[in-house]
């Protein structure tokens, strides 16, 4: 399910959601559809789009696991062991697609926090697996997040490999930057190529602050533009 609300901060619409729907934070994913600046006539303002979990719209679900997880970034060098029978049995049905896929690759526990584990790739063929924009990162973590749920478990499964989800969140919002930059001095507005609900909301977070722009979602389905305008 998906509703949306606006207050004139980001913290402040959330807690309006949390109010109105009477439910717990961590029960939802938000998403900034837009963020408008202080001016002389208009106080500003944020908008947002609360993404309940668990009964999401089918549109929306199909990346649904992969919104927070450029948030829980790994920690470097770090491994754990397996603290349960059902961990033991993630690691090897991961493995064991990478070597279906014909990838020869080590996985292993990086870090658990609340009911996320994050497992990490190593291998040779790391570039392949992790596919152009993470695509096949994101197809493998979906995979395995459907077999762990199988498990009868309430693991959410986060798989990186070379650091790319902390590497690729950086590049986004210093792009955005160079886009932001460029239409302040332009005066015309700009469309980001298309993004996932998690993506978007770094670009709007990103500028928020950024003096002299404003940005919006523009688009249906899961991966929309966001338009970076000029504000004068």
């Amino acid at each position: 399910m998906t509703k949306e609300f606006e207050a004139r901060t980001e913290s402040e619409a959330i807690q309006k959601a949390v109010d109105q729907l009477g439910i717990d934070r961590n029960s939802f994913d938000v998403e900034i559809i837009k963020s408008e600046k202080k001016g002389f006539f208009h106080k500003g303002s944020v908008t947002i789009r609360v993404h309940v979990k668990g009964i999401e719209l089918e549109e929306e679900s199909n990346n649904e696991d992969s919104l927070e997880e450029m948030s829980d970034r790994m920690v470097p060098g770090q491994i754990l062991e397996p603290e349960s029978e059902n961990e033991e049995k993630i690691l090897e049905f991961t493995k064991k697609l990478l070597s279906k896929m014909g990838y020869k690759a080590d996985v292993s526990i990086n870090f658990r926090r609340d009911s996320k584990i994050g497992l990490n790739i190593e291998s040779d063929h790391s570039a392949i697996i992790i596919g152009r924009k993470g695509k096949n990162l994101d197809a493998i973590q979906l995979i395995v997040n459907v077999f762990a749920g199988n498990l009868d478990s309430d693991y959410k499964i986060i798989i990186d490999s070379e650091n790319y989800r902390m590497r690729h969140e950086e590049m986004i919002i210093r792009s955005a930057f160079k886009v932001a930059e460029g239409v302040r001095r332009s005066g015309r507005s700009k469309l980001l190529e298309p993004m996932n609900p998690f993506e978007r909301r770094l670009v709007h977070t990103a500028l928020n602050d950024f003096e002299g722009v404003e940005t919006k979602s523009e688009g249906e389905g899961l991966y929309k533009q966001v338009r970076v305008i000029p504000v004068r």
